[in-house]
């Protein structure tokens, strides 16, 4: 019994330390020295993902890349920073009025860190892609993509089977319960150039190609060359997957799925219609939104932008809703736990994209600002007052 009670005071000595309280603060002020630099590289999302939103930033090392951790990421740091500054209330700090602008302030610290948490985990980007006079229920991810099986038999409903990216890079054979064949995976690049076979020299393998078995639909027609990952926030990985179908009879085929493949690809199956391709993971809403007017302003006499906006009727499935919008710089709309921002925007072909973020923690650095910014006020008054006080003593 007294050895749990030692072990259990070690712990709580340990997570009160102000020592330990100091070494989180020079690792968290490394981290974000270390991943500035590496944001040259690997952009804003590639430095989030790999230092921040993490517990452990990994090397990776050899031909085979093994991960190794070689430094510890910002949900460890930010995880062993509220569980000490939580635990220092508990154990060490007194409720005090002298305090009580300190104490307000470590607490909105720590809103402050359990928002980045919310919001690392739930926080999900889309962009919603439209041109004028076009209307969409559904955004789609910036990075992500999925392969998609739509079985068209019925002329009225379309069944959409969607087999995620990160499926389909594990390799592994896929059997869904509305497909009657089962998916093999020849090949997965994620990202690639594609380039038509008859462009190349006849009967050459150019440096790099890889292999490609497809022969159905457009496949055995596109020569395949994979690139290197890009994390640049301006790029888009757009993958390559080679698969084969195969029903009880044996295969059906195998074709080539690519985002950079626009026309559907279709075939037929024990009586049945399907279409196969690859797109960027879309995400369908309970709400239609139009795109009535987009605009692009510059400033008289130049064409420096000045601004940029769209006009957007947004009706509710449900019939609860049916109203235009404006949404233009720094405005942005905000609906159904979703916000829309202007993004981009190509005024002369008529097309608007809004990014849509769904963050439930959005307003969370908010409230621990207010919090942070009355508790130092509230400090700073107290000692006001007791230094005016000792002054007219």
């Amino acid at each position: 019994m007294s050895s749990e009670v030692t072990v259990s005071q070690a712990f709580i000595k340990f997570f009160t330390s102000l020592k330990l309280t100091v070494v989180l603060l020079v690792l968290s002020m490394l981290l974000v020295f270390i991943a500035t630099i590496a944001q040259v590289q690997l952009g804003i999302h590639g430095v989030l993902d790999r230092y921040f939103r993490t517990f452990f930033v990994m090397a990776f090392v050899g031909e085979n890349r093994i991960p190794l951790p070689w430094f510890p990421g910002g949900y460890l740091i930010g995880g062993f920073l509220l569980i000490n500054l939580i635990a220092s209330h508990l154990y060490r700090f007194k409720i005090t009025w002298k305090k009580a602008g300190i104490q307000l302030t470590h607490f909105g610290l720590i809103v402050l860190l359990v928002g980045e948490l919310v919001t690392g985990i739930l926080q999900e980007e889309f962009a919603l892609t439209f041109n004028e006079g076009e209307t969409k229920s559904y955004s789609e991810a910036f990075r992500d993509n999925e392969v998609v099986i739509i079985d068209t038999t019925d002329a009225d409903e379309d069944v959409v089977t969607a087999i995620p990216e990160s499926v389909i890079a594990d390799g592994d054979p896929i059997q869904h319960g509305a497909l009657p064949f089962r998916v093999l995976i020849h090949g997965y690049y994620a990202n690639a150039d594609l380039t038509m076979r008859n462009s190349l020299p006849a009967d050459s393998t150019p440096p790099g190609m890889a292999p490609n078995i497809a022969n159905q639909g457009i496949g055995p027609r596109i020569a395949v060359f994979p690139k290197r990952y890009s994390y640049d926030d301006n790029d888009r990985n757009l993958p390559v997957a080679i698969l084969e179908l195969v029903g009880t009879e044996g295969s059906i085929g195998t074709w080539l799925v690519s985002p950079m493949l626009p026309m559907p690809q279709t075939f037929e199956y024990a009586g049945r219609s399907f279409r196969i391709g690859m797109r960027f993971t879309r995400e369908y809403k309970p709400f239609a939104m139009k795109l009535i007017e987009l605009k692009h302003d510059v400033y008289p006499g130049s064409q420096i932008p000045k601004n940029f906006s769209s006009r957007v009727h947004v009706t509710a499935l449900d019939g609860s809703e049916d109203r235009e919008a404006l949404i233009y710089m720094n405005h942005p709309l905000r609906y159904q736990g979703y916000t829309f921002y202007q993004f981009q925007m190509d005024s002369a072909n008529g097309m608007s994209r809004l990014q849509v973020v769904r963050n439930p923690g959005y307003m969370m650095p908010y409230i621990a600002t207010i919090l942070m910014t009355l508790g130092l006020l509230l400090q700073f008054g107290i000692h006001l007052v007791k230094f005016t006080q000792r002054r007219t003593a």
